[in-house]
């Protein structure tokens, strides 16, 4: 079995300028967050960002926002984090918004090697402009494209030495399904432990997905802590 675990300079080496990442979390709960850190110190810019949201100016993906090292956001919603907000209007990152279950089944969609979803979401609005639809049993659809990353930078509780990964309550958030919709995938374990301490039927996110494994910490809104959402 190859060793999976590498120091968190080995992994931001991985990440390289323009790259696609995705970051699992939501509102910064289940982020990578010391991953995050090391990428903000790396300072490596130009990169597109796969997230369900850009949490908070100080938290979260949002860190990267306001390093500004994105060109570019694909995100189910910004409300949170100003920053953003502030360079989409400015013309300083692109931002796609999109419904955050499209969101996730693109996202799965490209794990699953599948063509595309099919959703009613956003037929008859600004969203379907400049996009196939396609009508089946007399409803019409959108046709919404996987969306694949080269990096998955994910967080999880506790994780064995090939990377079958554990999350604690609502740490998952789209950890489990970006595990499988990048090119290479890392993961930030708040605990490693030895292959055989996670029993088979505890495993969320089975370790095949998983290319390297970093040592971490909490998250930044951990659930078993007091979360604060000051932003």
């Amino acid at each position: 079995m190859m060793n999976k675990v590498i120091s968190m300079n080995e992994a931001v080496s991985k990440i390289g300028e323009g790259d696609t990442l995705m970051i699992g979390g939501f509102m910064a709960n289940g982020s990578p967050k010391h991953l995050i850190d090391a990428l903000v110190e790396a300072n490596i810019k130009d990169l597109t960002l796969i997230c369900n949201d850009t949490g908070f100016i100080n938290k979260g993906g949002g860190k990267l926002v306001s390093n500004q090292q994105l060109a570019k956001v694909i995100t189910s919603h910004i409300g949170t984090n100003k920053e953003t907000g502030r360079q989409m209007m400015a013309g300083e990152t692109e931002v796609t918004l999109v419904p955050q279950g499209t969101l996730a089944e693109q996202i799965r969609a490209a794990g699953f090697g599948l063509g595309g979803v099919l959703t009613p979401t956003g037929i008859g609005t600004r969203v379907e402009e400049n996009k196939q639809t396609l009508t089946l049993d007399g409803k019409k659809y959108l046709v919404e494209r996987p969306l694949k990353a080269d990096i998955s930078l994910l967080y999880a509780s506790k994780v064995d030495r090939f990377g079958n990964m554990i999350y604690y309550g609502s740490t998952n958030n789209f950890n489990d399904v970006m595990a499988s919709a990048a090119t290479v995938t890392i993961v930030e374990a708040e605990e490693i432990v030895a292959v055989g301490d996670i029993a088979p039927h505890e495993v969320m996110t089975p370790g095949i997905f998983v290319d390297y494994i970093v040592k971490g910490g909490g998250t930044d809104h951990d659930e078993r802590k007091e979360a604060t959402f000051d932003s």
